[in-house]
């Protein structure tokens, strides 16, 4: 537990450089047509991994800007050093700092910093889900129509293939059967606002790794349930997440297009 300490408070001083370049205004790069990418994602990025390097000296660190491909090792942190960049950019502040540790293909500790709004969520496995030191736990609604749904959408859209048209196809048959959807553009605070009560469910295809290894175990300890499209447990490694407070989850998967 004292590494999971330390381990926050590197990234509570990682947020000042998010901090800054929120404050200052932010000049963006291209990864694609669509992905952005700053200097401060490389600097909180290349921060994070120099102290946490030397504390868990067992594991593999992924981050995003430095991840170079291949299979994911069986003990990992994974980095995400700022989940929204286009928010950031935009200064909507709608974004966070994630830090997912795995272990045998499990989640045992996840952390998301949003600076900006001073919101540090955490969970370490079997001791729940906090946020500013506060247990916080999934809503208990189970009606779908009364749901609020969060998403995103793939940066292959423009491309408009498989993953775009399995988004409008899903849209469109789910948002007719819930209260609203909510599209905010960090996929990473969206599972930590699914864990705090804020929506009941969430869904999206195409994230990586680095998006939702802290977010997963967040919202699993604060009474929430994570699966794969087809409703069985969730890979990294697969296409599509769906999660929710568990009691509108087989409801929420079966409004959910085909893939």
């Amino acid at each position: 537990m004292e590494k999971y300490e330390k381990l926050k408070q590197i990234i509570k001083d990682a947020g000042e450089i998010v901090k800054d370049g929120y404050a200052s205004g932010v000049k963006a790069d291209k990864k694609s047509a669509t992905e952005l990418v700053t200097k401060y994602d490389k600097e909180v990025e290349k921060f994070l991994i120099s102290k946490i390097a030397p504390i868990f000296n067992d594991y593999e660190i992924i981050g995003e800007e430095s991840f170079k491909g291949g299979a994911l090792p069986e003990r990992a942190i994974y980095i995400d050093p700022i989940d929204g960049t286009t928010n950031f950019v935009h200064k909507i502040p709608h974004l966070g700092i994630s830090v997912g540790i795995w272990e045998n293909k499990e989640p045992v500790f996840g952390a998301v910093y949003n600076p900006i709004l001073n919101e540090f969520y955490s969970a370490v496995k079997g001791y729940g889900a906090e946020c500013n030191g506060k247990k916080i736990s999934v809503t208990a609604e189970s009606e779908l129509q009364n749901s609020i749904i969060a998403t995103g959408f793939p940066y292959v859209k423009h491309e408009m293939g498989r993953e775009y048209w399995w988004v409008v196809k899903s849209f469109k048959k789910l948002l007719p059967k819930i209260r609203d959807i909510r599209r905010l553009g960090a996929a990473a605070i969206d599972l930590c606002y699914l864990a705090k009560g804020k929506v009941n469910g969430f869904y999206e295809v195409n994230l990586q790794p680095w998006d939702v290894a802290a977010g997963i175990l967040i919202v699993q300890e604060a009474g929430g349930e994570i699966s794969n499209l087809k409703g069985g447990k969730y890979s990294l490694e697969d296409k599509i997440i769906v999660a929710s407070n568990g009691k509108i989850h087989k409801k929420l998967l079966e409004n959910l297009a085909e893939f």
